[in-house]
């Protein structure tokens, strides 16, 4: 297996997990916005008001895109499998 092969394979994988966790991000950077300016503007500072929006929000997220999620990683794992044979030594 050749160095440049092994760096693509990373860089793909680095990829399409960046690209799979990116909406939950977003979301969960979005709401946390929206609570510590909620906070900001009525001098609330309780820790639970900004942790439990985020992970109802992140969950929820995840939620609605397990399928377009498990599809992604089914094609990946699908892409990788048949390529396998190419990863190895000339016979």
């Amino acid at each position: 297996m050749d160095e440049s092969v092994i760096l693509d394979l990373a860089e793909a994988t680095l990829l399409l997990a960046l690209k799979i966790v990116a909406p939950a991000l977003l979301v969960g950077l979005f709401v946390g916005l929206l609570i510590s300016l909620f906070q900001t503007l009525t001098s609330l500072n309780e820790q639970t008001l900004a942790l439990v929006p985020k992970m109802i929000a992140v969950t929820t997220t995840l939620l609605l895109l397990l399928p377009w999620i498990l599809g992604t990683l089914r094609d990946f794992a699908r892409t990788l499998l048949l390529d396998l044979s190419s990863y190895g030594p000339p016979v």
